[in-house]
């Protein structure tokens, strides 16, 4: 039976992931906000489900709950950077105060706690880390840009991480879901603010359309729950697991443009080479 440490259970998919392990006989340390969300955690499999409040941006606290953690169940077998939360809104409408705040959240919490989770993975030559990241960290949209580029910034973190551990032994997958059917659209979407008018054909649709969306999602957390136990479990895990019929869609039309562009373009990148250096001289 292994054990987990996963970030942001008390909804969602982070609670989804949770049960499902427990389910099938792991041990879960889950980690929530709330004091009521940690008892409603721990109730569902005592003495497998052990919840810790925890804030991500607080460097000092990841390292004392992750320690914690590894006293409590013993080595962590899976560590999952769940814990996020989004944005909406233009860029030029966004404050540098809230690009902080959600880069806080986003990047340097995950940082934070594969920061101290890797040492003892290291000595063991073992373990496995999932990012939560979002097709929009592949996929660029109008209106969501700054939570775009803290999820493009956790791709591009678990993506360099798993080079540098694979040699030791560690994994690294990064999970880029679509649209689930959580509470994460109505209650963790902040906007930007004030507004500008002029954007209101592109930056604002996102936020309209994210909550006309919410409930009526395409994805099912629990079945996402389930496809990232099968991911893992299998001999050589992925390093990028889409999730839903959304997220392919949305990345591989991204990635089509982008191939279409580099092709364009292609004989004025090369342009730029140096000339040849000429022996002897």
């Amino acid at each position: 039976m292994a054990n987990w440490f996963i970030t942001g259970t008390s909804s969602g998919l982070g609670l989804a992931l949770a049960r499902a392990a427990l389910a099938r006989g792991d041990t879960v340390v889950g980690t929530v906000r709330a004091q009521a969300d940690a008892q409603a955690f721990a109730a569902l499999a005592p003495g497998r489900a052990h919840a810790m409040k925890l804030d991500v941006t607080d460097e000092a606290a990841v390292q004392v709950v992750v320690r914690t953690a590894q006293g409590l169940v013993g080595p962590l077998d899976y560590v999952v950077n769940n814990a996020g939360r989004g944005f909406t809104g233009a860029i030029e409408e966004t404050s540098l105060e809230d690009a902080r705040a959600l880069f806080a959240v986003n990047v340097l919490g995950p940082m934070a706690v594969i920061k101290a989770v890797l040492p003892a993975m290291r000595a063991r030559r073992a373990g496995h880390i999932v990012n939560v990241t979002s097709v929009s960290g592949l996929a660029a949209w109008h209106g969501t840009g700054l939570y775009g580029a803290t999820k493009f910034a956790l791709e591009c973190l678990g993506r360099t991480l798993a080079q540098e551990v694979a040699p030791l032994g560690i994994r690294v997958t990064n999970v880029a879901p679509g649209g689930m059917r959580t509470a994460f659209a109505a209650t963790r979407l902040p906007g930007a603010e004030p507004v500008i008018a002029d954007y209101a054909q592109t930056a604002h649709v996102a936020r309209a359309v994210l909550q006309d969306k919410h409930g009526h999602e395409p994805g099912s957390p629990e079945r996402a729950a389930q496809a990232i136990l099968t991911a893992l479990d299998a001999p050589e895990p992925p390093l990028l697991l889409l999730l839903g019929e959304d997220a392919l869609h949305y990345a591989e039309h991204e990635f089509a443009g982008l191939e279409a562009q580099i092709a364009q373009w292609k004989d004025l990148t090369l342009s730029i080479a140096a000339e040849p250096e000429v022996a002897g001289s």
